[in-house]
């Protein structure tokens, strides 16, 4: 099992650094932090790669022409960001139309649901060799006084990165999944993920009947099974791994056309790992620490007579015959 990464160590190289295109693989970066305001957010990104604020309303915020691209800042929860509970109180009978009422509302809203809700970050796909320039936007955020994870019970902020695919052929999505799925009790472990966290519905692990099926040395599906499977088994995004905006990617229609959660599935040609805690008020965390994390999935991924002497072991520890079996008889009767 690889040791802890460390965030001194800088970035790690990806085995494979390109995309399928033969271009630098791009990642996005998502944080989910409360104490600093939206404007110290928009300061942290305009003081690092420059950019234009635009203030789309007291909830959401776009920064525009950056170096990098438009970072959004917004409070994570849809009903404020569409305005949704305007029509819930019109429902009650109370209509606050537009002006001075609602603006002055809205902050207040704003600022209540700021003690519960995260603010969040949402960086544009950049190349992975400039994730040091967003770690420099992390960095002012932490002096700015931004709490992650561990500030308050209250408080499951996660990490999430969205990382470019290196390849969009079957054999190498299914190599990662099971890197993944091999390393998973490993990056809970060295990610220290918060209890807040592990008892949302937003990063269940994979049911053990689909991690049997998968790391079975037998399985080798093409494109069209690995997509019909996952959506068998587990047609959710909910797990610390989502594969469905990649697997949205590759066949949008097919698994839209699945019991998913279609209006959240934006799709891309990317990883969507969600399993970090955000620790941007910790000293000697960076954005480092999870990516470095990652870079074990990967290179795991990579090493073909590794991977699949692990699959085996897997397999053969106690209850590993269980979860074989559990997978054989779902495809004998699929």
């Amino acid at each position: 099992m690889p040791e802890s990464t460390k965030a001194e160590r800088g970035f790690i190289e990806p085995p494979r650094a390109d995309n399928p295109r033969g271009k630098i693989r791009k990642v996005g970066v998502e944080l989910e932090l409360s104490g600093v305001t939206p404007e110290q957010m928009a300061d942290a990104v305009t003081g690092v790669v420059g950019g234009e604020v635009k203030r789309t309303s007291p909830f959401e915020s776009i920064v525009t022409n950056t170096e990098l691209g438009d970072f959004r800042i917004e409070l994570d929860a849809d009903v404020l960001k569409n305005r949704g509970y305007q029509k819930r109180l019109e429902e009650m009978g109370i209509d606050i139309g537009e002006g001075e009422v609602r603006d002055n509302l809205e902050q207040v809203i704003s600022r209540i649901a700021g003690l519960v809700v995260p603010l969040e970050l949402v960086g544009p796909p950049v190349p992975w060799t400039e994730l040091a320039r967003l770690d420099a936007i992390r960095r002012q955020l932490h002096e700015a006084g931004a709490r992650g994870t561990h500030s308050s019970p209250f408080y499951a902020f996660g990490l999430h990165l969205n990382i470019e695919a290196s390849s969009l052929a079957a054999a190498d999505i299914l190599a990662v999944l099971r890197a993944f799925l091999l390393r998973y009790e490993w990056l809970m472990k060295v990610e220290d993920v918060d209890f807040s966290r592990r008892i949302t519905p937003y990063v269940q692990p994979y049911p053990e009947n689909y991690v049997a099926h998968v790391l079975d040395p037998e399985y080798r599906p093409n494109r069209r099974q690995l997509i019909d499977d996952f959506l068998g088994f587990t047609p959710t995004r909910n797990r610390p791994l989502d594969l469905l905006p990649l697997l949205a990617h590759i066949d949008r229609d097919r698994v839209m056309a699945a019991p998913v959660e279609k209006e959240l599935i934006k799709p891309r040609p990317a990883w969507h790992y969600r399993l970090p805690n955000c620790l941007i008020d910790e000293s000697g965390w960076s954005l480092a620490v999870p990516w470095n994390h990652w870079m074990s999935v990967e290179q795991l991924a990579h090493s073909p007579d590794e991977l699949e002497a692990e699959c085996r072991r897997y397999l053969e520890t106690p209850g590993g015959v269980k979860r074989w079996l559990a997978g054989l008889l779902q495809r004998f009767w699929s």
